[in-house]
Parts: C-alpha cells; structure tokens; sequence
C-alpha cells in the first residue's frame, strides 16, 4: 500500500513539473515575441505568425488570437498523437496567451539591429517552445497540421511543415514588407534549431556499428580506453554470405575522435556506421572509470 501511494506520488510530482515547465516554455515564448520580435516588425512562423498578422491587421489582441487559432489544431493533436498531448498543449496555449497578454507593453531589449533581432528573438522562443515539446506539449499547432497531412499526401512532415510556413512568410510580407518576411524566416529557422538542441540536449550521444575481422580485440580495446561496453550481434554478407560480428557502441560526442583513433588502429578496412542518438537510458551506459 505504500508503495502505491509513493507511485502515484511520484506520478502526480512528474505531471506538475511538466505543466510546470511547459507554462515556463510558453511564458519564455510571449517575451521573445513582445519583447524582441514584435516591436521590431518581425514575425514568427506557423499559428504564433497567423496571429501576429492578425492582431496587427485588425487590432485584435494576440493572446486572443493565438488561443482562437489554435483550437482546431489542439483538435487534431488530440486525434492523431493521444490526449494528454493535447491536455498539454492546452495548458501551454492557453499561458501562451495569457502571457503574450500581459507582456504586450513589456520593455523592447533590442531595436534597430535587425541581425540581432531575429538571432536574439529565435534563441529565445526556440527555447520557450523547445522546453514545451520536451515536457509533452506544443505551442504552435502547425507541426500537428503537417503531421495529419502526411497521412494522406505524398510528403513528409518536414517538407509540409516548409510549405505552411512558406505561406506563413508570404502573408506576413503583406504586413510586415518583403524585408519583415526574410528576417521573420530567419528568426523561425533559428527558433527551430534551438528547438532541436532543447528537445535533444546539447551533448548528445552517437551510435558505432562496427563490422571487422578482429572483434574480440576491438570490444577489448573500447573497453580499456574508452570506459564503453559493447555489445555483440551477427550479421551476414548479402553478396558472400559470409558471417561477421557486428559490434554495437554508444558514446558521448567527446569521444567520437577516440573511437575512431582505434577503429583505424586495430583494423583500417572495418566497415563503420555511425549516427546520432536522440536519448539513452537504462541499461550500463554509465562510463567506466579507465584509470
């Protein structure tokens, strides 16, 4: 019975600190917004760009706007990717607004260096939006428009997500002038590059495949100098037919130029695929201690 209720404890503390985060995410957003981007005459890109065109068209507030806007998209994130997704994304939305709302007359901290502007102004809602998605919510809906759309187009999400936004940046330069447009799509591409550094983390960890005819002493040698495991599987030559040991490793990025050093050491002609991993956890990827 204790550890039930430790459980659920537990559970309830991990929702808060998401909602909590993801409310710390969208307040970050508004700032970037109303205090770099918007007085300087450069937009944002998806449903937070929509509604900056619109509050600046017909007057209406932003918060407003971004609610409004939203909902369908809200809907859809409900259908296609689950509810507390949605639940989430609400919560986000919605402090969105609110605070977007509150800071509208918030002190400018940069104007008139339109380079800064969108390099400033994209760090910081990158984060803000970067920190939602982390914690399981999103603040613009156009990513689950485009999710929905690859379902039944021939595209993939990342090419529909330009496309919308293509449009996004055209509307705007009806508002904000062919200049506004280019500067707000610079300030989206670097939002969504931070985005992608918040989601993932900044360390990261990569993935070696390694195929050679010296296996035994390849894992050996990882292990000794590098502190990783390794782990076994058998692979097949399609064309001979022959049967090899694959060697699977996960290392953090400091190590990358290490491993290499002794792939090519002990075995020059080794076959090696490496890529990016998004998240690791369980098993033994602690580092041994090599000293």
């Amino acid at each position: 019975m204790g550890k039930e209720k430790m459980s659920k404890k537990n559970k309830m503390l991990k929702i808060f600190s998401k909602a909590l985060l993801i409310v710390i995410g969208a307040v970050l957003t508004a700032y970037g917004l109303e205090a770099v981007l918007i007085p300087n005459q450069v937009s944002d890109g998806g449903v937070t760009g929509l509604s900056i065109v619109g509050s600046q068209l017909f007057g209406l507030p932003l918060g407003l706007l971004i609610a409004i806007i939203n909902i369908p998209f809200v809907f859809l994130g409900y259908k296609q990717i689950g509810k507390s997704f949605a639940l989430y994304s609400i919560l986000g939305i919605a402090a969105l607004a609110i605070s977007a709302s509150l800071m509208h007359h918030v002190h400018t901290i940069i104007e008139g260096d339109t380079l800064l502007v969108t390099v400033v102004g994209g760090i910081i809602i990158g984060m803000g939006m970067g920190l939602a998605l982390r914690n399981g919510g999103a603040l613009d809906g156009i990513d689950m428009l485009a999710v929905l759309l690859s379902r039944k187009l021939p595209f993939g999400t990342s090419d529909l997500i330009l496309f919308l936004n293509t449009f996004v940046f055209i509307v705007v330069s009806f508002v904000f002038g062919l200049q506004g447009a280019i500067l707000s799509a610079l300030a989206y591409f670097i939002a969504s590059k931070v985005i992608h550094i918040v989601e993932e983390g900044l360390s990261g960890s990569k993935t070696f495949k390694i195929i050679t005819n010296q296996p035994e002493i390849m894992v050996e040698t990882i292990r000794d100098r590098l502190g990783r495991g390794a782990t076994y599987s058998d692979a097949y030559g399609g064309y001979s037919n022959e049967q090899f040991k694959e060697i699977t490793c996960v290392i953090n990025r400091l190590e990358e130029s290490k491993i290499k050093e002794i792939i090519h050491e002990i075995d020059p002609e080794a076959f090696v695929v490496v890529y990016d991993v998004a998240e690791v956890r369980g098993g033994s990827f602690k580092k041994k201690d090599i000293h």
